[in-house]
């Protein structure tokens, strides 16, 4: 029998939860160590704001490998009606996972399944003589398990090193985009560092709840996200052939130039299509990348890729191209060279295009820079304990931490954990793209039947090693 435990509370943890509890194979308790009171939504998916639209069609949108509609008939009961085509708010979603985890949860105890969930975080992993795994949780209490999933999810947001101490205490600078609480006064300027998804759903929810502030938002490339078309795209028809030569190519720039000839040879097919064709090879493509030229598409690549491969709901690009056009959201393409002040706080830039430098005045300033995955300076306890003690260790360019394909986690030797798994964000550096549902739930399942498996000799040969 093996248990087995899952730490982290949010959509990926609540997707191997839900795989674990139906395996039919499935022996020794579960644990579910959420760290939270209401587990399963996360960050992404704790907004309770509706203008906060998913990314993905409902018809793409599941918790299970095995979920066709589910999703589309939960929301169709919640607002009435929805359409597989539809782009519908996060919060909706959020309860879609609590209800599917709640329903598998009744069903497996009908079964007699054993699960435990725990509304603590875990502090500390520790390998045991016998390659068990001891995971003590805040507060005291402690449990020893067969098998441990990884699934924390986005880390805390770290302060920019721009930033000034006097600016981080002046209650100004918001390092977390989503704490948007009212103030004495409303701001006159409000300035949003970022242009990805995360800026666009704060400078959304800036401009409903501050109508007379004016906004700004600065990246390096002052790139918003592309838009996604109102109706799904018919697929290009040489998808297969351009894939296969992806992966026979050597590096981002040939592998760029031959999606920029796929898009011109097909007048007729729209860009987007051939994107989203790459999915199922994008992990393929980046395992196949010397860290040298994964590091390459990161300097060059990476700021174009975000932009085209996660596209915004057109509602959600129209709202804010509505607010450029009214002339009341400015974006520029400048590096952020200092935060200072304690209110107006002063950013300085420089100006992307002239490399000038200037000073913007701002009574709020949101870091909405998106993912941190850089675990080597994360302020968790139980990340930093992992790597101090050498059970987990960073991938080298700082996207997460180290793990075999099948998302077994490297050791500070580089050997992988007998049993020890990451899932979701934490696998950037591994997989790149592994962080839509659409991913996650795929990952969930491979991980529910490996980790159902017997014991293959592993824990002996690695209790051996150690």
């Amino acid at each position: 029998m093996t248990d087995i435990a899952i730490i982290g509370g949010g959509a990926a943890g609540a997707a191997v939860f839900g795989e674990l509890l139906r395996r039919p194979d499935r022996r020794g308790a579960i644990h579910w160590i959420t760290g939270c009171q209401m587990p399963g939504r996360g960050v992404a998916y704790a907004t309770s704001e509706d203008h906060h639209l998913l990314n993905v069609r409902a018809a793409g949108m599941g918790l299970f490998a095995d979920q066709k509609d589910d999703f589309l008939q939960h929301a169709s009961r919640s607002l009435g009606q929805a359409q597989g085509i539809d782009f519908l708010p996060r919060r909706l979603f959020g309860e879609f996972i609590q209800a599917q985890v709640h329903a598998r949860m009744s069903e497996a105890q009908a079964h007699g399944v054993r699960f435990h969930l725990h509304h603590a975080k875990a502090v500390s992993v520790k390998r045991t003589a016998d390659s068990c795994y001891r995971i003590e949780l805040e507060h005291g209490d402690a449990l020893t398990v067969d098998a441990a999933v990884l699934a924390i999810g986005a880390l805390a947001p770290r302060a920019l090193r721009t930033v000034s101490v006097e600016a981080l205490n002046s209650g100004a600078y918001m390092l977390d985009p989503w704490n948007q609480e009212e103030s004495a006064r409303p701001p006159r300027r409000v300035l949003v560092i970022g242009t990805g998804l995360t800026a666009v759903d704060t400078l959304i929810s800036v401009a409903a709840r501050w109508p007379r502030a004016e906004l700004v938002a600065v990246s390096r490339h002052g790139l918003l996200p592309l838009r996604h078309q109102p109706v799904p795209l018919a697929p290009y028809p040489c998808q297969d052939d351009l894939n296969a030569a992806l992966l026979a190519c050597d590096g981002a720039a040939p592998m760029m130039r031959l999606v920029r000839e796929a898009m011109a040879s097909a007048p007729g097919t729209d860009w987007r299509a051939v994107i989203d064709g790459m999915r199922p090879v994008n992990a393929r493509l980046w395992q196949g990348l010397t860290l040298a030229r994964r590091r390459q598409f990161l300097r060059h690549v990476r700021w174009v890729w975000e932009a085209s491969r996660h596209r915004t709901a057109p509602a959600s690009s129209e709202t804010v191209q509505a607010l450029i056009d009214s002339g009341r959201l400015q974006v520029h393409a400048a590096r952020v060279l200092a935060v200072d002040g304690s209110g107006p706080l002063a950013v300085t830039v420089r100006s992307r295009a002239t490399q000038l430098m200037s000073t913007i005045e701002a009574d709020r300033v949101f870091q909405a820079t998106g993912l941190d995955t850089a675990v080597a300076y994360a302020r968790d306890p139980l990340l930093a304990q992992l790597l101090d003690e050498g059970l987990a260790t960073p991938d080298p360019l700082q996207l997460g931490v180290a793990a075999e394909p099948d998302g077994r986690l490297l050791d500070a030797r580089g050997r992988p954990q007998p049993r020890f798994y990451g899932i979701g964000s934490l696998l950037r550096g591994n997989l790149w793209e592994c962080t839509a549902m659409p991913e996650i739930r795929a990952a969930a399942s491979r991980l529910a039947r490996a980790l159902s498996q017997p014991d293959d000799g592993t824990r002996q040969d690695a209790a051996a090693e150690a």
